[in-house]
């Protein structure tokens, strides 16, 4: 069954390139979304070129790149996928990077649990029975779901949650998981916490850094990607580009 919907999943993604045909076709990492949805705004409107954003996993989009998917830049939430993929001979160098992101943790309103950055309100609420249900990302597909793995481990609560995760396919997914009621709560990129459209719906507040290996986001080109492809890449590295990264929560590598 689980086969069986990643083949659907792939068929529909071919479908919806194939109905852009002529447009940069960009996959984003899902932490991405509200912040590249500015970012390609702005260069669409300032060169007239259009773009077909594709916002998912990392992971995932890394399979079907090796599988033929016919993206033509990839905005990974972990260098190492494009590394991967620059080695298997799929992309034309080993890409730029171009942010840094953070994890936190998100409760709804109502929730029993606190929005506590170093997690002690969530090792309480699995000792008094308040946590039914959290929310990360998976972890092994999703780069976002890896740290939050590692924050966890690192706060000495993974092996206690386990039977209580709920694991969304992206970090877009699990922020719906986190703030919907579904779940008290989960680990969620500051990216999308700072959203309007979530940010409203919970509190927020930011996991130390040093608990999790740096989220070190790279973009590449992949080969045959057309001119379109090629200067918004470009354009991403420009000021105007980089001060709606920041403005969205991430850190900017040095130039």
């Amino acid at each position: 069954m689980k086969h069986t919907r990643h083949l659907l999943a792939a068929s529909a993604l071919l479908l919806c390139l194939a109905a852009h045909a002529g447009k940069a076709t960009v996959a984003a990492a899902s932490d991405l979304k509200f912040a590249m949805e500015e970012v390609a705004a702005r260069f669409e409107k300032e060169t007239g070129h259009q773009l077909v954003l594709v916002f998912g996993s990392s992971g995932n989009f890394k399979t079907q790149i090796l599988q033929g998917a016919p993206f033509h830049l990839f905005m990974s939430a972990d260098e190492n996928f494009v590394y991967e993929l620059a080695d298997a001979g799929k992309t034309q160098d080993r890409g730029r990077a171009y942010a840094v992101g953070r994890i936190g943790i998100m409760v709804p309103p109502g929730s029993p649990l606190r929005a506590d950055g170093e997690l002690k309100d969530l090792a309480a609420a699995l000792k008094d029975g308040r946590l039914q249900k959290f929310a990360i990302a998976n972890p092994e597909h999703a780069p976002y779901g890896a740290r939050a793995r590692e924050a966890l481990q690192h706060a000495g609560l993974w092996e206690s949650l386990q039977g209580k995760l709920v694991l969304g396919e992206n970090i877009s997914q699990t922020a719906q998981f986190a703030t919907s009621g579904s779940t008290q709560g989960g680990i969620i990129a500051l990216s999308l916490a700072r959203a309007p459209a979530i940010s409203r719906l919970g509190a927020f507040q930011l996991i130390p850094e040093n608990w999790h290996q740096p989220l070190r986001q790279r973009m590449v080109l992949l080969k045959g990607a057309p001119p379109e492809a090629k200067a918004f890449y470009t354009y991403i590295s420009t000021p105007a580009a980089r001060e709606i990264m920041e403005r969205h929560g991430f850190a900017m590598p040095a130039r």
